[in-house]
């Protein structure tokens, strides 16, 4: 058995759930540990950490919902979007030999072989009830539930914190995924707790206010948890999860993302835990996506539209509209050269993620790891001291 992980805004999100899942583990086995010592009066060191706690590789359950530099294709993958699923009784597993149909794409394939995790496919076409049900399945089939057996469990984790969107706040940008998690696992009947790693990473609700909605519980990775996911975050284009990472590793000041400049502080190297209910109270779409039980995915973008203002699947078939494919740029002559040109777009910032400083050089994500070996670097971000 293996503990189930939701990663609930799709994107990079695997990424940053596999070191919560890490860190989840290691705390764990540190507790189990110091409780065996109580009971036998004897002292013992602080344990092995092995996978989450059960000596299996977690389940981490994701959506295939990427940016459209990475899927060209608007919304969603879901099942029928893949060749090479591999079929675990009923869970679609995605592996390194999984393939999105052209033309779409997805990092998911690649994840699969760089993550110490299940990666396995959330498919929202299916319907708000249709991703209850499959979360439902997923957790009984985690924990070694059977029906009136007891109750599954799942850890539901969001990089950054718009899990927590009230629906109205300036900068947000994709508040439906977080929401359908919330819902689907409500819905399901599960018990869940909600994880909101790196807080104000993903730039979408300002660190200072969602300290206020998070509370005081709280653990915090160590280096040794981020580095289960070093070699996906040589390449992947994730921000947010780049950016909690480097807060774990110490990393403070701005940082420039593609969109934004985000402060990394103490707290943002930390995974903030709460209630599934507690999750849903904050979340307006979440409470009005379990009132409506919308059939299908493109009736729970109409309500999160009606109540936010943004609609993520259309915003997204207009961007892909005419869209052209990125070229592959020329890679700059040496280090000092790249740090002159992205320090020029910067705005002032202390570091970049590598997503901006290829952008910023006529690069695609694709040339990250490129990128990475002409600055010589391999940290989470790019510094520009």
């Amino acid at each position: 058995m293996s503990d189930v992980f939701v990663a609930a805004g799709g994107g990079g999100d695997p990424v940053g759930t596999a070191i919560t899942a890490a860190a989840i583990s290691r705390a764990a086995a540190t507790a189990a540990a110091a409780a065996a010592a109580t009971r036998t009066g004897t002292r013992t060191g602080t344990g092995t950490r092995t996978g989450t706690g059960t000596g299996e590789l977690p389940t981490i359950v994701t959506y295939a919902w990427e940016r459209l530099e990475v899927d060209p294709t608007p919304g969603p993958l879901g099942d029928g979007h893949f060749t090479g699923l591999s079929q675990v009784g009923e869970r679609p597993v995605v592996t390194s030999a999984t393939r999105p149909v052209p033309p779409a794409g997805s990092t998911l394939p690649r994840l699969a072989g760089d993550l110490p995790a299940r990666l396995v496919l959330l498919d929202p076409y299916q319907g708000l009830r249709g991703m209850a049900e499959q979360i439902l399945r997923l957790a009984r089939d985690g924990h070694g539930v059977g029906d009136g057996d007891g109750e599954a469990h799942v850890r539901i984790v969001d990089i950054g914190g718009d899990v927590l969107a009230h629906g109205d706040e300036e900068t947000l940008c994709s508040p439906l995924v977080d929401a359908l998690t919330l819902a689907a696992c409500k819905l399901a009947g599960v018990g869940a707790t909600v994880y909101v790693a790196g807080p104000g990473t993903d730039g979408e609700i300002p660190q200072a206010v969602l300290l206020d909605r998070l509370g005081s519980r709280y653990l915090t990775p160590t280096t040794g948890d981020a580095a289960t996911a070093a070699t996906a975050l040589s390449w992947h284009p994730s921000e947010a999860s780049a950016l909690f990472t480097a807060a774990i590793g110490g990393v403070r000041g701005t940082v420039r993302t593609v969109d934004r400049l985000i402060p990394l502080t103490d707290a943002s190297a930390r995974v903030y835990h709460l209630d599934l209910d507690e999750a849903i109270r904050h979340n307006l779409v979440a409470g009005h996506l379990l009132e409506t039980l919308p059939p299908t995915l493109d009736e729970a973008a109409d309500l999160a539209a009606k109540l936010t203002g943004i609609h993520e699947i259309a915003r997204e078939r207009h961007r892909a509209h005419g869209r052209s494919p990125a070229r592959a740029g020329l890679l700059p002559a040496n280090r000092d050269q790249a740090l002159e040109q992205v320090r020029a777009t910067a705005n002032g910032a202390d570091h970049v993620t590598y997503r901006f400083a290829a952008r910023a050089l006529g690069l695609t994500w694709q040339q990250i790891t490129a990128l990475r070996a002409v600055m010589g670097a391999d940290d989470a971000v790019l510094t520009l001291a």
